[in-house]
């Protein structure tokens, strides 16, 4: 896992599958690769969900990519995660299981009527059969894997479900040829049908986690009804420019970003904000890819296409997020690059003690037998040997190991993408239930983030320069000051020249001749009655002399308040950090239930602020919307940005809240934890489940048919355990 990333704008990010990976080994095959690659600075590769996701140089493309994952051994598909994708590998896998039963079933009854003394004519030939034939048809994937692997100087567990089916088929041949050895030829099938069981487990997951960016997908028209001309002409969704109009009438899904252009209707926006009621829609109010037009019609002028649209985006958030790791993984995957060679080292070794040390174990063998009933204690060296190698690699095979974390991390970051929250990278899921402190954000995050003028002492000339100003500014009280001088029907002033915008003070421009301000009062005692008010208060200044100002109110988000006591409830210290005055900070803040409040700050003072906490061993959270916050949302150690933000917060932030207030943190907070304690359990007991077997099985007190038993039981006891966090999620947030 690497650190965040320090520049969002000037990269490129690649989101891919993979095609080809069994365990964490050939994770950290590509990985390795990847991280090879020139221009590539991050590498996470999510092997739940078959992707990868990478960042580097604007000039890394998507074939260097492509290049690199082939040298590795696999093949990459820049297709998104669709459910046709999934679909079709869940059917695979189960068309592998069944045909794999169909040929061990009858093979076991078999194996079971032999060792009931109901001896089959050419028993070990017909274990030669059936083996050749489940590798050469269902299990073919599984030997094609472990074959890339060996070509490309690496194993993988594939890798040890071969050897130890090879090994099983091995005695079967020998004995039919009349060497005196055990046959265990039954087992040549047996496992591998129970590594296609755990497979076929493990892609009923993977379905259900593409489901997810599936559903997301859907909600984008393929075609929209492009007005040209005066004419209506159905067009392909993607060949839309911006600044093109199109039409939507009642029931039609919102096909692409834009403005309403003409018309008026009520637009669902459950999606986006959460809320069940519909929200009137006139000329110049913002629409959204995704959402519905409930009723009426309305002409709209497109602002935002492709990959700028906002389900577009979210939609690579969720991939980014379905393809990151947690730092706790980390320890795991230096584990897994050594394992299987270990393991297999080990094997060897158990195989050589037996053979030259038969004579001299066996008695403790035999008397193990007297209660492990499974154990074989008179079948000579060489079957005792290969029996302790066959078992030594069946159980060793680091699948659960592998599926931990990143199962875990996909159920997680799937439930709180159903709850308006996307979480962008596994880091956030383990800092966010450690976090210490958060740091809030007044405007958008606290409270709605819509204000509106109440107030001013301008002259309606002056409020005209003031909306010529904001109009430059995508901060919400340039919204609420542009928006009120339509109301009053200022006259709209020509182009604003020389705009600069100190992000957190304010915005000038040269108009007329004069130089323009409007943004924090020099002296903020000048508007006592607005600030006891708990208004936002702006100034209007021409060349250096005040004319006026603005002032702005903003209510308080519904949940706003109850939040703040569930962070504290968590032991979670809760500060205001804003660029707003005092007096309105503190108004603000006493609504909310804060006590500790930073006012008038600048971007830097919030970074300031931010560094201070962290060098006292504080784990810091920041929340904000806007560009002010982008700064503190990079240098927090979990950045959440508001959905309705800009975009230098969102790209800026660890996590996006798509939709609802405060609440949506807070969430985040218990999802974190829930999702990090089954991490935890999933990553304990898969080196419990080794650290005890790996040893039974050496002194060949574990059956290989037990060994793969239980290597499938672990593996499907972390997908279970994975699958169980939404529920658990459903029921902490409803109590």
């Amino acid at each position: 896992m690497s650190e965040k990333q320090s520049d969002t704008k000037n990269e490129s990010r690649l989101s891919f599958g993979i095609r080809g990976m069994t365990c964490a080994s050939c994770v950290r095959r590509v990985e390795e690769q990847l991280s090879r690659t020139p221009g590539v600075d991050f590498v996470s590769v999510n092997l739940a969900t078959e992707r990868g996701f990478v960042t580097g140089s604007p000039e890394l493309t998507m074939e260097a990519v492509d290049q690199s994952v082939r040298e590795a051994g696999y093949s990459i598909d820049t297709e998104p995660p669709g459910k046709d994708i999934a679909e079709f590998r869940f059917r695979l896998a189960r068309a592998n299981l069944f045909r794999a039963l169909l040929i061990t079933l009858p093979v076991t009854l078999l194996m079971i009527l032999h060792m009931s003394e109901i001896h089959v004519p050419g028993m070990p030939w017909i274990e030669v059969a059936s083996g050749l034939v489940l590798w050469a048809f269902p299990g073919r994937g599984t030997l094609r894997s472990a074959w890339i692997a060996l070509v490309h100087r690496h194993t993988n567990m594939d890798s040890l479900v071969v050897m130890g089916s090879a090994a099983a088929w091995a005695t079967a041949l020998m004995n039919g040829l009349g060497t005196p050895v055990l046959s265990f030829g039954s087992l040549a099938t047996m496992l591998p049908a129970l590594h296609l069981t755990g497979r076929y487990v493990e892609s009923r997951l993977r379905r259900r986690a593409a489901a997810a960016i599936h559903d997301l997908m859907a909600l984008q028209p393929d075609e929209v009804d492009l007005v040209h001309e005066s004419v209506t002409v159905r067009v392909p969704a993607d060949s839309v420019k911006p600044g093109s109009l199109i039409r939507v009438r009642s029931g039609e899904r919102i096909p692409l970003d834009g403005t309403v252009d003409s018309g008026r209707g009520l637009v669902g926006e459950a999606m986006v904000s959460g809320e069940p009621t519909p929200v009137p829609k006139q000329k110049g109010d913002a629409v959204i890819s995704g959402t519905i037009l409930q009723s009426g019609s309305l002409q709209i002028a497109v602002t935002r296409v492709g990959a700028d649209t906002f389900l577009s985006r979210m939609i690579r958030l969720v991939e980014e997020a379905q393809s990151s790791k947690v730092p706790i993984q980390a320890l795991a995957d230096r584990i897994t690059l050594v394992f299987i060679p270990v393991v297999t080292a080990c094997a060897l070794v158990a195989g050589a003690v037996w053979f030259g040390a038969y004579s001299h174990l066996q008695p403790l063998l035999r008397k193990a037998a007297t209660w492990l009933p499974w154990v074989v204690w008179d079948a000579g060296a060489a079957s005792t040997a290969i029996f302790a190698i066959v078992a030594t690699l069946v159980i060793a095979c680091p699948c659960a190991l592998g599926l931990a974390t990143p199962m875990a991390l996909t159920a997680g970051s799937g439930a709180a993408a159903q709850r308006g929250l996307i979480i962008r990278n596994g880091e956030a899921i383990q800092m966010s239930q450690e976090m210490d402190a958060l740091l809030l954000d007044k405007t958008g995050t606290l409270t709605r983030g819509h204000p509106h003028v109440v107030d001013n002492t301008l002259s309606v000339e002056m409020i005209a320069v003031a909306a010529a100003l904001e109009r430059h500014s995508n901060h919400p009280l340039a919204e609420a000051v542009t928006r009120y001088a339509e109301s009053i029907h200022a006259p709209v002033l020509s182009e604003v020249e020389k705009i600069s915008e100190t992000a957190g003070r304010g915005i000038s421009g040269h108009l007329h001749g004069s130089r323009f301000y409007l943004g924090r009062p020099e002296k903020a005692g000048d508007y006592p009655d607005w600030l006891r008010a708990g208004y936002t208060v702006m100034e209007l200044r021409r060349d250096g002399r005040v004319e006026g100002g603005l002032a702005a109110a903003d209510s308080l988000r519904e949940d706003s308040a109850d939040s703040v006591a569930r962070f504290r409830k968590e032991g979670i210290r809760v500060i205001m950090v804003t660029g707003d005055h005092e007096a309105a900070a503190q108004t603000v803040a006493e609504a909310a239930g804060i006590d500790e409040v930073f006012a008038g700050l600048s971007p830097e003072d919030k970074v300031n602020i931010v560094h201070r906490l962290q060098r006292n061993g504080l784990r810091v959270g920041m929340v904000g919307d806007g560009l002010n916050d982008a700064a503190a949302l990079k240098t927090a150690d979990v950045g959440i940005a508001v959905g309705e933000g800009t975009d230098l917060a969102m790209e800026s932030a660890d996590m996006v809240i798509v939709r609802g207030g405060l609440s949506r943190v807070a969430d985040a907070v218990d999802i974190s934890r829930i999702t990090f304690r089954a991490i935890r359990q999933n990553l304990f007991w898969a080196f419990l489940y080794n650290l005890l077997a790996i040893p039974l099985a050496m002194a060949a007190l574990l059956h290989p048919l037990m060994a793969e038993a239980a290597m499938f039981f672990s593996s499907a006891n972390v997908v279970w355990n994975a699958s169980r966090i939404p529920g658990k999620v459903k029921r902490s947030l409803s109590a």
